[in-house]
């Protein structure tokens, strides 16, 4: 029986010399992880696609994504919305993002991606999926967005099976690929505002967070901390968004930092106002009265 990778029309991947990616090398790419996801047992794939080069692409990623805002504003022509794709979860189907870039049409300059979270687990290409996303947003980086979801944490990845993917991938240097990997996840934005209109993100709306703050004793100058974090339930602000700390590798389901976890995890409820989502044990259930609140209050048309 012939040996496919004997067969292989391709040759390894090499970063490209002036540090640039082009089009060509998306391509590439693209044919390298479309063939060898059809041919190659998993464990070849860094044959193709060698370690320092990934190692390089996931570092050129994070270094792009750690510069965007926790909301990324995408400018738009509200009257050609339809050139904004957007996508939701892709969970490590490889060859259905081929194909969805084939037939939506390349990022480009008049037409832009984004991209709502979950691109690995559960699929077994979760790796590859993420690669080629984050390779088109070094190219592209003003025209393909690539959103946080929550599968893109420590905890889904280990539990789901990113993380056993990754190590059966790449070997004695598969835990080095995975913390990389774990640091673009960091880096992702939370959120995205498209035309000022549209307001998308993998889960949902999200909490405010009221802090009050109060006097320490005497003899410590007046100085101010917090004591107290006001728990009834309200919608929070853009501006709130825009300041939560969303570089955690699993956002918390409690403390002061409860934002991330809502924009990932929260889920729409048919029940009016908010509650917390007690299936999941994080985030949010939301009412159509608060999709109605949080469009007014913002001057959005969809969320």
């Amino acid at each position: 029986m012939e040996d496919p990778a004997a067969s292989c029309p391709h040759l390894p991947l090499s970063w490209p010399p002036d540090g640039s990616l082009s089009m060509d090398w998306i391509r590439l790419l693209t044919g390298i992880l479309d063939w060898s996801s059809r041919n190659l047992p998993p464990s070849d794939l860094p044959t193709l696609l060698p370690f320092p080069v990934l190692a390089r692409l996931l570092l050129a990623a994070s270094d792009v994504l750690h510069k965007e805002p926790n909301c990324v504003s995408i400018p738009a022509d509200k009257e050609e919305l339809s050139s904004v794709v957007v996508v939701g979860d892709v969970h490590g189907q490889l060859h259905d993002v081929l194909f969805l870039l084939e037939d939506a049409g390349f990022p480009a300059e008049d037409r832009l991606f984004v991209f709502n979270g979950d691109y690995v687990d559960r699929g077994a290409w979760g790796l590859e999926t993420f690669v080629l996303l984050l390779a088109w947003k070094v190219f592209l980086p003003h025209r393909v967005f690539l959103l946080r979801g929550n599968h893109e944490s420590k905890y889904c990845t280990s539990v789901y099976g990113f993380e056993n993917e990754v190590l059966a991938k790449y070997g004695d240097q598969g835990k080095q690929v995975y913390r990389k990997c774990l640091r673009c996840f960091e880096d992702l934005p939370l959120a995205s505002v498209i035309a000022d209109s549209v307001y998308t993100a993998h889960g949902g709306l999200f909490r405010s967070i009221n802090v009050t703050p109060s006097k320490r004793s005497k003899g410590k100058k007046g100085r101010r901390i917090v004591t107290n974090v006001e728990t009834s339930l309200k919608l929070g602000s853009m501006e709130e968004l825009s300041k939560a700390r969303r570089t955690v590798l699993d956002p918390p389901w409690e403390g002061l930092n409860l934002i991330p976890g809502d924009v990932l995890w929260s889920d729409p409820s048919l029940a009016l106002g908010l509650s917390p989502n007690k299936e999941r044990g994080i985030g949010l259930m939301w009412g159509p009265d608060c999709t109605e609140e949080f469009l007014k209050k913002n001057q959005f048309k969809v969320t």
